[in-house]
């Protein structure tokens, strides 16, 4: 039956009436593994069951694949349509809804592990680049306080790594204290440069 020519009747009641009648005895011989009568309901629902997934999805290519496992899924279950529970249009088309809106809230959950993913990767990635940034100027300290003579190293560590003030830190070289405070400002001073620190000390 060409669903063409029914739309073109004379009566608009008669021939919606007609076409119905027509997907519903297709999808029923569908439903008894008639594969041209599934070519027929295919012909009568495609446009109407793609334009809803369309309508959910707005993406083409997507919309004409999950149009697809829609059809599939009607060939599958075509047997268990109960034409008192609805027309075919309306349970194709019911069929046709769900799948689209459950793929696009399984694009939305994929999208939201892929950022969460995405945010571990970044915050992994900026802890072990700052332990490396923090190793590499640790390395690069201990290569400056190499190049102090043993009095200055000495004086800078109490001072700066040990906490003691100059006083205490003469205290515990038994030096002078303006010794003390000479040897950490030229220790100072070899650091700066070796370290390539522009700021003055």
């Amino acid at each position: 039956m060409n669903p063409f020519r029914l739309i073109r009747s004379s009566n608009p009641e008669s021939s919606a009436s007609s076409a119905a009648d027509a997907v519903g005895s297709a999808l029923h011989q569908a439903g008894r593994g008639d594969e041209k009568a599934f070519g027929r309901f295919y012909d009568l629902t495609a446009a109407m069951v793609h334009g809803i997934v369309l309508r959910v999805v707005r993406d083409p290519g997507m919309a004409e694949e999950i149009t697809q496992e829609v059809f599939l899924e009607i060939w599958r279950l075509a047997p268990r349509y109960e034409p008192s529970r609805g027309s075919a249009k309306s349970w194709a088309a019911t069929i046709a809804h769900r799948r689209a809106v459950d793929r696009v809230r399984s694009e939305q959950s994929r999208r939201r592990r892929e950022e969460a993913d995405g945010r571990k990767d970044t915050a992994a990635f900026d802890s072990v680049s700052e332990i490396v940034d923090d190793e590499f100027e640790r390395e690069r300290v201990v290569k400056a306080l190499a190049s102090l003579s043993e009095t200055q190293r000495e004086a800078v560590s109490l001072a700066y790594y040990g906490g003691h003030t100059y006083r205490e830190v003469a205290a515990l070289l038994e030096v002078p204290e303006g010794t003390v405070k000479t040897r950490i400002r030229d220790g100072l001073i070899r650091l700066r440069d070796t370290l390539g620190v522009t700021n003055d000390i």
